[in-house]
């Protein structure tokens, strides 16, 4: 059986190639996979993380416009609701996949479930991709250059830990050493009916 950090990390490598071919946060996403098949929620996963890396840089511009800012942030809210929903919907697979395992009765439940981690992995091959960029540029010092590369050391084995540790997670799940819940996130500040500045306002 294919593991799923073999299934995942190139479409994630895909979905960050494809957008830094236009390197714009309005860019048209074009999606190569079957609509609502996994490596479709894994390529738009990646997509919005790509987008929302960018957002937080320029928000990070001291001279930007702070109207301009305001309605970055609110795309970042957005983008981050967008990504918590998606990664609630690709647990929802794991738990269909797994849903006839037998639990055996000493199971232990994992500290994150098996999309958090895939979404720990999403990022990481945005930070790779930009790690490797930082190493290639030519208007920085020999230092500077020197540091980014032993950086980037430390993510590819931090991306061989998380991959193992993801693949070890979904195989203990499959032969119900581990099993599995999904927590919806319940963000209360999205929410007009539980943030208080929201519906304190009616």
């Amino acid at each position: 059986m294919e593991k799923i950090s073999e299934k995942c990390y190139p479409v994630f490598e895909r979905a960050t190639n494809d957008y830094h071919k236009a390197n714009d946060v309005d860019a048209s996403i074009h999606n190569p996979y079957e609509e609502k098949s996994i490596g479709f929620y894994f390529y738009l996963k990646n997509w919005i993380d790509a987008v929302q890396w960018h957002l937080e840089d320029i928000i990070r511009d001291p001279g930007i416009d702070p109207v301009n800012a305001l309605a970055i942030k609110r795309r970042i809210d957005k983008s981050n609701q967008d990504r918590t929903d998606l990664v609630e919907l690709i647990d929802s697979y794991f738990l269909d996949t797994y849903k006839h395992v037998t639990v055996l009765p000493d199971a232990t439940i994992n500290t994150e479930s098996p999309a958090w981690a895939v979404d720990r992995l999403s990022i990481l091959v945005l930070k790779i991709y930009h790690m490797k960029e930082e190493t290639e540029r030519t208007d920085v010092s020999p230092e500077h250059i020197e540091a980014c590369k032993k950086k980037l050391v430390i993510l590819l084995e931090q991306k061989r830990d998380l991959s193992l540790a993801l693949d070890q997670l979904l195989e203990d799940i499959e032969n119900g050493r581990k099993y599995m819940k999904v927590y919806k996130q319940m963000k209360m500040y999205n929410d007009p009916s539980l943030n208080p500045v929201l519906y304190g306002k009616k």
